[in-house]
């Protein structure tokens, strides 16, 4: 993971989510041992709450300059990360810990894990239609622009794509990439936008159950290892930075 990634875009963050086959029990006194051992060795973890859909969130200073950890445990999963993580060795150390611990304190086994994600996501904030700026983008000199500046076509509403590829045979490996916007319909008619972040992520996603797999902390270094070289040779090049571009022409 370069740490120039952030800089090319309006926030940068990293997620790992694991999910389980089966539900945890989040007990009491098992909660608060985990997050009382994050907290022992990342004292910035210092917000705990509940959310309203049962989950337990513990979090980060928002203001803080190096960074923003936090971690989510629902149910069927675990899920961490950074935003504006000031360098890669900063998401990996937290990563690791954390999966490291959780095995013990959550009472993880192989035979519960369904699969992992990383994803790497990438801000833009613009002020403006945002699926109109992804069409003329990404979209202009593609075969399927032919829909979206056809004559029957007053305003573009949705064009976001994604994108999914397989990196083994087996199908066990995979990539996606997504591109969200955030325009709805009354802002196209009012002709007043809010201004919003595009958001692309990019997801490297490893399945269990197919191919014998090694601990959780060493899928996720692979998924990392995915995620830095499909950021580098696709995603930055070929989506972030024509977006960055065509939203700075209109600025």
């Amino acid at each position: 993971m370069s740490a120039r990634l952030g800089a090319i875009c309006d926030e940068f963050y990293v997620t790992t989510r694991l999910f389980l086959k089966l539900d945890m029990p989040l007990e009491r006194e098992t909660v608060l041992h985990f997050f009382d051992r994050l907290r022992k060795e990342f004292p910035d973890l210092s917000r705990f709450r509940r959310r309203e859909d049962g989950s337990l969130v513990l979090e980060g200073d928002r203001s803080s300059s190096s960074g923003r950890r936090w971690l989510r445990l629902d149910p069927a999963s675990l899920r961490f990360g950074m935003y504006d993580p000031p360098d890669a060795d900063s998401v990996r150390r937290f990563a690791d810990f954390i999966l490291q611990q959780a095995p013990y304190h959550l009472t993880f086994s192989e035979l519960d894990f369904d699969h992992m994600d990383v994803i790497y996501g990438f801000d833009l904030e613009y002020h403006g239609n945002h699926d109109q700026l992804l069409a003329d983008t990404l979209w202009r000199d593609h075969p399927l622009g032919g829909l979206l500046y056809s004559h029957r076509a007053a305003h573009v509403l949705d064009a976001q794509p994604y994108l999914g590829i397989s990196i083994t045979p087996e199908c066990d490996l995979q990539a996606y990439v997504e591109i969200k916007s955030r325009t709805n319909t009354f802002e196209i008619r009012a002709g007043e936008y809010e201004p919003q972040p595009i958001s692309i992520y990019l997801t490297a996603r490893q399945y269990w159950g197919v191919t014998k797999l090694e601990s959780p902390a060493s899928v996720q270094a692979r998924l990392y290892d995915l995620a830095d070289e499909l950021a580098a040779d696709f995603v930055v090049p070929q989506m972030v930075n024509p977006i960055a571009a065509a939203i700075s022409g209109r600025a």
